[in-house]
């Protein structure tokens, strides 16, 4: 008999409950240098770490990155223009703490290859010593919820997704001088702290 309800296949084409992200797994040859980098990068430490394997966490989760040092692993070919993950993010609660990790990193030698605010958030990119991106954000508005919406809604975004590049020194003078989070924020999507020679595009540099 007709009818006009979809069919299973269509109804349960997503899952009721989604699973939430758990955690990304790298194959490395560079165990030890990984561990010691995201440690001090994203202050994750190691749950169980092996001869040939690391499993970071840096909350309640068992771990939130795990590292494999397999025999059969070898050197990327054109790692920055390969298919694949670009790279992972972690999350700053607020403007203040954000920018803090930024000088401290800086201290320690370790700068952000490309630095861009994209409306929903401000994000610095990093490079770990395997050539993975790293991304250290906060969300501009506090509030995934109001995150969200705006992706998905905001005309600014769908004709600039990528969003403006910025130079992270400039943030740290303008707050400095007593500029406002807010303030810093609308400056840099107006292009005001925009490095002298922004990066060509936003591929990973070649580490190799």
């Amino acid at each position: 008999m007709p009818t006009d309800r979809p069919a299973t296949a269509d109804r349960r084409s997503a899952p009721i409950i989604a699973p939430k992200l758990h955690h990304a797994t790298f194959l490395t040859l560079k165990l030890d240098e990984m561990v010691r980098w995201y440690g001090l990068v994203c202050g994750l430490h190691p749950v169980h770490y092996a001869e040939s394997a690391a499993w970071l966490t840096n909350d309640e989760a068992n771990h939130r990155i795990a590292l494999i040092a397999h025999p059969a692993v070898h050197r990327p070919a054109d790692k920055p223009t390969s298919a694949g993950l670009h790279h992972t993010a972690f999350e700053y609660a607020t403007f203040g703490q954000w920018l803090d990790n930024y000088v401290r990193l800086r201290n320690h030698g370790i700068t952000p290859f490309m630095s861009l605010d994209h409306g929903i958030t401000m994000s610095m990119y990093y490079a770990d010593p395997e050539g993975n991106g790293v991304e250290i954000q906060f969300d501009c508005f506090g509030d995934w919820a109001e995150s969200k919406e705006w992706i998905w809604a905001s005309r600014e975004f769908a004709e600039n997704p990528i969003g403006e590049w910025f130079d992270p020194d400039k943030l740290v003078e303008a707050r400095e001088q007593g500029l406002s989070e807010a303030e810093i924020h609308e400056g840099a999507r107006a292009g005001k702290y925009r490095p002298e020679n922004p990066p060509a595009d936003i591929l990973l540099p070649e580490v190799y």
